[in-house]
């Protein structure tokens, strides 16, 4: 789409000579009056404008600050016959992005254009970003504070125009659909749909049909044509999470589908083209999820054009307290409640937690809190969190809460009803195989 371009100056050879010039490049749009200018307030603002200071009617440097008022993100530079170093000051103060004297040449025009362009565009997406994450954390705060987090949006912002595919690996509760969603708000698809879909609760019978639709009587119990989940996201984002869960046979026609851009309904006889962008997660370290026969590594290159991989929370603590402060504003204005903060003692605690079940974990506490407390500040002994692991030692202290020996005994006698398998473990408990895993890892559960 071609940017926008205004020219507010009264003479109209000139108007007819800066049409010329930068009509096979922008949208182009004429005002010879400040109050013509004036009318253009109420109609799609431009990306630049060219505005002369000596006009029939008014002063362009006075009009300036209603200009920026009516369109902020507008980048504007100054045309003037009589300039001087005091005007060019003036004009900067009050928001112009550069400033031009009379007469000027062609090239140096179009070149301060196209920097006005590039930086209108630069702006935007920056407050894209900005809105996404206060969005997220409810805030104008950054809610990522570590180094590596703020590396990882660095890298959102880089990737997130274009359509190359993402892979956001890491632990469960480490923010993988947070980063999904965000790439899909900076993208030029966010004024569609994003479709998510957890690979593994999905049943291994209906995968397929469910991702790639099916056609009436493709199997027992097909009664109707069925839309898959690509067909829901043309034009937007479907984003597979626990991709290493999906069944080998259903990863290998994925893998044709992401390579000829065209789905094949299950029991159908032609394809249709797809326009989609793929975002994919898994818990599993890639290389491992490979060895283990879970991903196909000819689908894993495919996918992982662009790798994005979350630390747990453990090895950021710099996030904790950004993100903990984010769900006390949000939980407190949910159930009405006037908290200030936290004490230092539940300060010293949250920080030192290691956090198995990471920024999920902390979500669920502090909502926890902020509905039990009975202060205006929530203190250590509000919180459930009540073991700290020596960061210098994580195997050194074994205690746990009450509610979390519950659950460890549960998983214990569960794992010996089925004789250490895990799959079964998992459906039995109701929960994820993954989350599964990392439970028995964090409760130090011999299998």
């Amino acid at each position: 789409m071609k940017g926008k371009v205004l020219i507010v100056d009264d003479e109209t050879s000139l108007r007819e000579l800066l049409v010329a010039a930068l009509s096979e490049l922008y949208d182009v749009a004429e005002a010879g009056t400040g109050a013509e200018l004036q009318q253009f307030f109420f109609q799609t603002p431009p990306d630049v404008v060219l505005l002369d200071v000596q006009l029939p009617d008014a002063n362009g440097l006075d009009l300036l600050p209603q200009l920026k008022k009516s369109w902020p993100d507008t980048e504007v530079i100054v045309l003037t016959g009589h300039g001087s170093v005091t005007m060019a000051v003036e004009a900067g103060r009050r928001g112009a992005y550069n400033f031009l004297s009379k007469p000027f040449e062609g090239e140096k025009l179009l070149a301060d254009v196209k920097c006005a362009m590039e930086r209108k565009e630069q702006n935007h997406e920056n407050n894209t970003l900005r809105h996404a994450l206060e969005t997220m954390s409810g805030t104008a705060s950054p809610i990522f504070r570590s180094a590596s987090m703020q590396s990882v949006v660095r890298t959102v912002e880089r990737v997130a125009a274009s359509d190359v595919t993402v892979l956001v690996t890491g632990e469960s509760g480490t923010g993988k659909e947070v980063i999904a969603d965000l790439v899909h708000t900076l993208s030029p698809r966010s004024k569609n749909k994003i479709i998510k879909v957890n690979c593994a609760a999905l049943p291994r019978e209906l995968i397929e049909s469910e991702l790639f639709g099916s056609v009436k009587g493709a199997f027992t119990g097909a009664t109707s044509d069925r839309e898959g989940l690509f067909r829901q996201a043309e034009g937007g984002t479907l984003f597979l999470d626990e991709i290493s869960e999906m069944p080998i046979d259903t990863q290998s026609k994925l893998l044709r589908v992401l390579q000829d851009q065209e789905v094949r309904p299950v029991g159908g006889k032609t394809s249709y083209k797809t326009n989609c962008r793929i975002l994919a997660a898994t818990n599993r370290p890639p290389a491992d999820a490979i060895k283990d026969g879970k991903l196909r590594e000819d689908l894993y290159y495919r996918i992982s054009a662009i790798s994005v991989h979350l630390p747990p929370l453990r090895e950021r603590r710099d996030d904790i307290m950004p993100l903990a402060n984010s769900f006390l504003r949000r939980f407190a204005a949910q159930a009405n409640r006037s908290l200030r903060g936290f004490s230092a003692d539940a300060v010293e605690r949250l920080t030192t937690f290691d956090w198995p079940g990471n920024i999920r974990q902390l979500q669920n506490e502090i909502q926890r809190a902020v509905l039990l407390c009975e202060g205006t500040d929530i203190k250590a002994s509000d919180l459930s969190i009540s073991y700290t692991k020596s960061l210098s030692n994580p195997e050194q202290d074994t205690s746990f809460t009450l509610l979390e020996g519950v659950e460890r005994n549960a998983i214990v006698q569960m794992l010996k009803e089925t004789g250490g398998n895990k799959l079964e473990t998992a459906k039995r408990l109701g929960i994820g195989r993954q989350t599964l895993y990392n439970k028995i890892k964090a409760y130090g559960i011999e299998v």
